[in-house]
């Protein structure tokens, strides 16, 4: 049965304007193929969820399926939401370009959570207000370039304050230190990319930026984010357990201390996944295809900031992939 899901998703990853009448404007075929998308990976996301309840209880790693989400995220939070205090319906997510993939819409559109989305790009905002969702459903789509100094007030602008249910950073750069820089809300679960490159056991992020762009730091684009050890030592300090990381090796999971239930706690060197992509590029913007310890090199005179040490040190020196 789960075979027949997902081969389910993947026909759902093809075109989203195939089966409209030819009469309606560019625009409105588009919506209307998107929301017959939409409904169709909702329904497949339920059963998925339904299934996973059955015969996964305790492995999160076989809850994964992605609904909405790019690498399994979409079952990791139901896997989360069915073993711990729930809260409320809301939530946060940074990084969501035009809401097509993203790690809060299988809760928007199945279970009616509302919420704030933020993206930096103007088009891909204008691109999320166009679409049905934004009457369907309650959601703020707010165009931002997150710093640690309007984060608080970006998130208190939109009327979200205190306990919240979701928060999710992927902003590819200063995830670090936005995360430690939010007083504004407590979520129950954040979930946040880490850089696998980094390995499991370093406790570094690249410096703050404020105007921080992977591609300008470095043209590969790999030089970004945090190690899965720094995350799990800034959310020890807010009151979170990290629980554990998708198999793609992309993001991170923590729930709040007095949200547990029946969750386990994990740590970086038990939860750590290695990245199963190669996203590494060339100075004209090509794939290469590295392996991980060719795209290390690569970055190794990079400096990355240690947080617990409280210095800066270059990749080449963290003694990382052997």
């Amino acid at each position: 049965m789960r075979h027949t899901i997902r081969r389910l998703f993947g026909r759902l990853r093809l075109s989203r304007t195939s089966g409209v009448a030819p009469h309606p404007s560019p625009a409105a075929s588009e919506n209307r193929a998107s929301s017959h998308v939409s409904a169709l990976r909702i329904a497949a996301g339920r059963i998925e969820r339904r299934l996973a309840a059955l015969e996964a209880a305790d492995d999160p790693e076989r809850w994964e399926f992605s609904a909405f989400s790019q690498a399994g995220e979409d079952g990791w939070i139901q896997y989360l939401l069915h073993h711990s205090s729930v809260g409320p319906r809301t939530f946060v997510e940074f990084g969501v370009e035009d809401y097509q993939e993203s790690n809060t819409r299988f809760l928007v559109e199945a279970d009616m959570w509302r919420g704030l989305v933020i993206d930096a790009s103007a088009e891909h905002i204008a691109r999320i207000q166009s679409q049905d969702i934004c009457w369907r459903r309650s959601i703020v789509a707010v165009s931002k370039f997150l710093t640690v100094d309007n984060v608080d007030d970006t998130i208190r602008h939109a009327g979200l304050s205190g306990d919240i249910g979701l928060l999710s950073i992927d902003v590819d750069g200063n995830d670090y230190w936005i995360w430690d820089a939010i007083q504004s809300v407590e979520p129950r679960i954040v979930v946040c990319e880490y850089n696998a490159l980094f390995g499991p056991t370093a406790t570094v992020t690249i410096p703050y930026a404020r105007e921080f762009c992977r591609f300008d730091a470095h043209y590969s684009g790999l030089f970004f984010g945090a190690s899965l050890a720094a995350l799990e030592s800034l959310a020890t300090q807010k009151g979170y357990a990290l629980i554990g990381c998708n198999r793609f090796g992309s993001n991170a999971f923590f729930v709040r201390e007095s949200a547990l239930g029946r969750l386990r706690r994990s740590t970086s060197q038990r939860a750590f996944r290695p990245p199963v992509f190669r996203q590494s590029r060339d100075q004209q913007g090509r794939l290469t295809f590295l392996d991980i310890p060719r795209s290390v090199e690569l970055i190794g005179e990079m400096e990355v900031h240690d947080v617990v040490k409280k210095r800066n040190v270059a990749v080449a020196e963290l003694g990382l992939w052997p």
